[in-house]
């Protein structure tokens, strides 16, 4: 499976109003008209990285990166230097249940592998647990449960094969 990985514009706005009003990803997104603002104001953010994923050249998912050590008092920040945090929707429903979302975690972070970047750690909700299986297929390892501003989270991480967790 191919994917690419494309930056998020303002044009893709309406896109993400869409899938941020899906029952699958409004549930763990929250108020969508509160998602989008946050989504949008990301465009312009230094620490954080939106981007649309695509297969086949279909846009399907939103994926955002940020370094938690750019963000005062991030609740990551005790992750090494060098650690980027990810998180990935999936828009479109028949997307779902596919590998699409194991698949184009796992491109991308070879991709940032090769950009030099250490360990990406990703942070679902507990009870999330299509999301979970996903992270693990991609090679993601639960390390920590916390409790955040994000609310509850399973902390996971993947590193670079020179690395452990």
């Amino acid at each position: 499976m191919t994917y690419a990985f494309r930056s998020l514009t303002e044009d893709d706005l309406p896109m993400i109003a869409r899938w941020l009003g899906e029952p699958h990803v409004a549930e763990w997104w929250g108020d969508p008209e509160q998602g989008l603002r946050e989504i949008a104001d990301a465009i312009s953010d230094i620490a954080t990285e939106p981007l649309v994923v695509e297969f086949d050249g279909r846009p399907f998912a939103y994926l955002q990166t940020y370094d938690p050590h750019l963000e005062d008092d991030h609740p990551y920040q005790d992750q090494p230097t060098g650690t980027l945090g990810m998180d990935i929707s999936i828009g479109p429903a028949e997307f779902l249940g596919k590998g699409h979302g194991s698949g184009a975690i796992s491109a991308f972070v070879r991709q940032l592998f090769s950009e030099g970047v250490q360990r990406v750690i990703i942070d679902p909700h507990p009870e999330n647990t299509r999301a979970i299986a996903a992270y693990a297929k991609a090679g993601f390892v639960a390390f920590d449960t916390r409790t955040s501003i994000y609310g509850p989270v399973l902390m996971m991480a993947i590193d670079t094969p020179d690395q452990s967790l």
